[in-house]
């Protein structure tokens, strides 16, 4: 028969303690780094994803509307040569 050590029992308890301080003190962690990477970022003028991304879709449309009005341009001038 079997019966159950107070002393594992204890250290068992005491194991399950240390494991959720650790994954505390990690997500601790990560949360300051993060938090020092974003200060870090933000002091040396980096941009985030979504900042770049925004600006990104500006050109794409600027760089659209140029071509159009190139088009438009050519086409006058052509029309205007011809006249």
């Amino acid at each position: 028969m079997q019966t159950r050590s107070p002393f594992f029992d204890d250290l068992s308890r005491l194991m399950t303690s240390a494991a959720g301080v650790a994954q505390g003190a990690r997500t601790e962690a990560e949360t300051a780094f993060r938090g020092f990477i974003e200060r870090w970022m933000a002091e040396n003028n980096f941009v985030t994803r979504e900042e770049f991304e925004a600006v990104r879709e500006m050109a794409v449309k600027a760089r659209e509307e140029n071509e159009t009005l190139k088009a438009r341009l050519d086409a006058l001038e052509a029309r205007s040569a011809a006249e």
